[in-house]
């Protein structure tokens, strides 16, 4: 009994296993033609599903380049009318008055030959000359041909020297290109008035009253010298000795004379 029943079920397994067998070559066959369909399709076109470009829509990557700025070799800066109303010859006028063509890429310091023509009509003893100028910008010309505006803001016995920001203009006598008035950094340079040599002179003879700080300016310290006899004479040297190398200097900042 028991062995006719193992044969039983050994039979059913049997069927079950010879049922699915074909069921799962058919999916695995499927599976395969898929695949090789789609490997057939993407062979035809390199791009993956989804990413295809068409011509109508693809995008062509474009490289702007920057366009480069030439700087301008002409005066943008104003010119005073009342000194340009004359009828004197053209050399004797202010080289402002008149606008020139000039050549940008001239070699620096070298001497090149210029076409200019007056900014305004009511110039009538020329219309337009040549002349001769050495290639170069206003703001490279030499510091006497410049006059720069000075201020009074800045310490000018601070160290590092302390620097501002003036606003220089070319003497009217001088050919340029670009802009005849321009920015420059300065050192801090400008003066009250007070001089060294008698900084030094009162330091020496009535330093111990502090009378070398009441003329500089420094009227606390002077007021402490005074009262304390020159520090007992420690205070009276050290003045002296600082305001001879000019490292004690007036209390505004300024530069000695």
């Amino acid at each position: 009994m028991k062995h006719r029943n193992f044969c039983c079920l050994l039979v059913v397994l049997l069927s079950l296993i010879y049922i699915q067998i074909p069921l799962v070559v058919g999916i695995d066959s499927q599976d395969r033609d898929g695949k090789d369909k789609h490997i057939m399709n993407g062979s035809n076109n390199d791009n993956p599903p989804g990413n295809t470009l068409t011509p109508s829509s693809a995008t062509v990557a474009t490289t702007t380049l920057p366009v480069p700025i030439l700087e301008t070799c002409t005066d943008r800066t104003s010119y005073n009318l009342h000194t340009c109303q004359s009828s004197e010859p053209c050399n004797t006028l202010p080289k402002d008055c008149f606008e020139c063509k000039f050549n940008c890429s001239c070699v620096y310091g070298q001497e090149v030959a210029v076409s200019c023509h007056p900014k305004t009509e009511q110039i009538s003893a020329c219309k337009e000359f040549n002349t001769t100028m050495i290639c170069r910008y206003c703001y490279q010309t030499e510091p006497w041909e410049h006059t720069c505006e000075g201020t009074d803001q800045c310490q000018a016995v601070s160290s590092p020297r302390e620097m501002f920001t003036s606003n220089c203009t070319v003497r009217s006598d001088v050919l340029c290109m670009g802009n005849r008035s321009f920015p420059k950094r300065l050192p801090c340079n400008w003066t009250s008035g007070y001089k060294w040599s008698t900084a030094l002179l009162l330091s020496i003879t009535l330093g111990g009253f502090g009378a070398d700080r009441f003329y500089l300016g420094h009227w606390q310290e002077g007021i402490g010298k005074l009262f304390s006899f020159g520090g007992l004479g420690v205070w009276t040297i050290m003045d002296v000795i600082l305001i001879a190398i000019r490292y004690l200097g007036p209390a505004d900042g300024s530069l000695y004379i």
